[in-house]
């Protein structure tokens, strides 16, 4: 290896890793079901503006992005539809729909669409039964809205993290508000 073939080398190393980190442009990488990401991350980081690449049809199972920006370390909540329902409130029963996934890369972890598209998961709202930055973004929901959030690992797993989410990992959940009783 020569001085000129040595920075080609690192440079073509760095847009490999960076592809791989925001899930690489393979065919199967959109594939339905299969959990992974888009070709691209976003590059800014998340904001409390409706984001632009989730879709806004509640009968379609939505996609989590990714992001290349640092991850914020309060809670994001981004109104992606405006629910025009009843509103989840402290100790009411909501019941949800959701596609939880990673921060950086936008693999999903978990979803209530997995077993179906009319699968759902209620929570009491303020009840402590799920991660708080789960919880503290339901309150104000209404019936027929979703919601993108970003949960910093404080108001998550923390840094032990839990089953599949390793510790100090930052979250992004899309949310279905189905109903509130």
């Amino acid at each position: 290896m020569n001085r000129r073939t040595a920075p080609r080398l690192l440079l073509t190393l760095a847009v490999a890793a960076s592809l791989t980190a925001c899930g690489g442009d393979d065919e199967g990488a959109s594939s339905a079901g299969s959990g992974a990401t888009s070709s691209s991350c976003e590059s800014r980081p998340p904001s409390t503006e409706a984001p632009a690449g989730v879709s806004a049809d509640l009968a379609v199972k939505p996609e989590a992005p990714c992001f290349d920006a640092a991850p914020p370390t309060d809670l994001v909540v981004s109104d992606v539809v405006v629910g025009t329902g009843a509103e989840a409130v402290a100790g009411s029963t909501a019941t949800m729909k959701y596609v939880g996934a990673f921060y950086e890369t936008g693999e999903e972890f978990d979803s209530s669409w997995s077993s179906g598209a009319d699968e759902t998961f209620p929570v009491t709202v303020g009840g402590g039964q799920v991660i708080a930055g789960f919880d503290q973004a339901v309150e104000g929901m209404q019936v027929g809205g979703r919601r993108m959030v970003v949960i910093p690992s404080d108001l998550g797993y923390g840094p032990d993290g839990a089953g599949p989410i390793p510790g100090d990992a930052t979250l992004t959940f899309i949310i279905d508000c189905v109903d509130v009783t």
